[in-house]
């Protein structure tokens, strides 16, 4: 395999992981919201609890994912096997 197909089979795994990672923090956080908040609460307060655990579930998977990252890109040299995304523009 050459560097842009290793590149693009590791863009889509990454996603695939952040997207599990997200899922995971935004299902323990309703799991938690659900036995913290009593039945009877209002319909506004579960909405306003539901965005909050959800934007909660994008911060810690970005988190998460930027530690596994950094972890990745300190053992493994990543230049020698991915092609850069954004290359740099040529001037002259």
């Amino acid at each position: 395999m050459n560097k842009k197909t290793n590149t693009l089979l590791f863009v889509a795994a990454a996603t695939v992981v952040n997207i599990i990672l997200m899922f995971f923090f935004l299902v323990a956080g309703i799991v938690i919201l659900s036995l913290v908040l009593p039945q009877d609460v209002h319909p506004g307060l579960a909405q306003g609890a539901f965005i909050l655990i959800f934007i909660l579930a994008v911060a810690g998977s970005f988190l998460v994912y930027h530690r596994i990252m950094k972890l990745l890109a300190s053992k493994i040299d990543l230049d020698k096997y991915f092609e850069p995304i954004f290359p740099k523009k040529k001037r002259g």
